[in-house]
């Protein structure tokens, strides 16, 4: 645990960062200064090249907020007037964005697929066959409600044998599973700073096709989360945000950009992540805790368990003394069972794991 920190944060983010990403908060910029403008060009183009081996087609745009800034960012400004929205949803954070589509009165067609349900790209397939107006797809890759992981690769195919659009909300995966994005044939890919490039929250970012973005120009349906003027500012003044940026959270993401390639990249920081899932999924069945998802749905990003068949437990209690023990996890997000999540990502490593279920075997909490 980082000297000065009570407690990891096993959650999918904001999560447990390393002494020398808050470090590198310490220093103040200026938003007009050009060293400061010349990281934020940096982290633009190591993100792409993070992204895809085709760095020529796709271009990077940060915005302030939290990652939903940047999930409404494209939904406002990619989708046209005329446009129409496929979304497959089976949680919390597809469901959030039918609803912002909803707030922007965007045409939308849902495939509901359940809390707990795999996606049958089949179904898009479909859907897309019998309602030729959809223009745009979109799916959420880790779905943090419960930790399922979608077969983006598939449904991408499927939405470009149909000619459509495709966006991936990558909040709580990009930087922690392998993939390119042009092998998967996403055109719009949306993450956050304090995911699984293990920074701190304040902004998100978009990696896009360069001509699907440029086509955005005048679409925007809010001035501050404009997506493409955002790109065009930064693209025309060397790095410049339109509004004030957060200099400082920034500056720590360069940092952990840095210190992802001093791991070995994503291959690297995707095996410690499914080495951490793998050691905590293990240690909790020993001791009798269930997992929510059949293996072949896990993402290695968060693990859901059931609650014990035990009138004992408590998820307040659970939380309390974990917490004290120096551990804190999520409550869960689905409606159909009692849960609570415990996320793998971050500055955390296999042994960490090993102690959170020591400490939970010590409180007996299970069946």
């Amino acid at each position: 645990m980082a000297a000065g920190n009570p407690y990891l944060l096993l959650t999918p983010g904001p999560l447990t960062t390393s002494p020398t990403v808050k470090q590198a908060m310490l220093k103040d910029w200026c938003t007009w200064d050009k060293d400061y403008n010349g990281l934020v060009q940096a982290i633009r183009h190591k993100l792409v090249a993070l992204a895809t081996q085709d760095t020529d087609t796709y271009t990077a745009v940060l915005m302030q907020g939290s990652g939903s800034f940047s999930v409404e960012s494209v939904i406002g400004s990619v989708i046209p007037k005329e446009g129409k929205l496929a979304v497959i949803t089976n949680g919390a954070y597809g469901n959030r964005i039918v609803q912002m589509a909803s707030v922007y009165g965007i045409s939308t067609a849902v495939i509901d697929c359940g809390e707990v349900g795999s996606v049958d790209p089949r179904q898009l397939d479909d859907l897309l066959a019998r309602d030729t107006a959809i223009t745009h797809v979109m799916v959420v890759h880790c779905e943090t409600t419960t930790g399922m992981l979608n077969p983006i690769a598939d449904i991408g195919r499927v939405a470009k044998d149909h000619g459509k659009v495709f966006i991936v909300d990558a909040m709580s995966s990009f930087g922690g599973i392998p993939f390119d994005m042009a092998d998967w044939q996403i055109d719009f890919l949306i993450s956050s700073a304090n995911k699984c490039i293990q920074g701190v929250p304040g902004f998100g970012f978009i990696i896009a096709r360069r001509d699907e973005l440029q086509a955005c120009k005048g679409q925007a349906r809010s001035l501050s989360l404009d997506l493409y003027d955002q790109w065009e500012t930064m693209e025309r003044d060397n790095g410049k945000w339109r509004f004030t940026s957060p200099t400082h959270v920034v500056r720590a993401f360069y940092q952990a950009l840095l210190e992802l390639e001093a791991e070995g990249g994503v291959a690297a920081r995707h095996e410690r992540y499914a080495t951490n899932q793998r050691t905590l999924v293990e240690g909790m069945k020993r001791i009798g805790f269930k997992p929510l998802l059949e293996e072949e749905h896990q993402s290695p990003i968060i693990t859901s368990f059931l609650y014990p068949e035990s009138s004992a437990f408590t998820f307040a209690e659970f939380y309390n003394r974990l917490k004290q023990s120096g551990f804190v996890i999520y409550p869960g997000k689905i409606t159909a069972a009692d849960t609570f999540r415990i996320g793998n990502i971050g500055d955390v490593e296999p042994a960490d794991m090993e102690r959170l279920v020591e400490a939970i075997t010590q409180h007996q909490f299970w069946p």
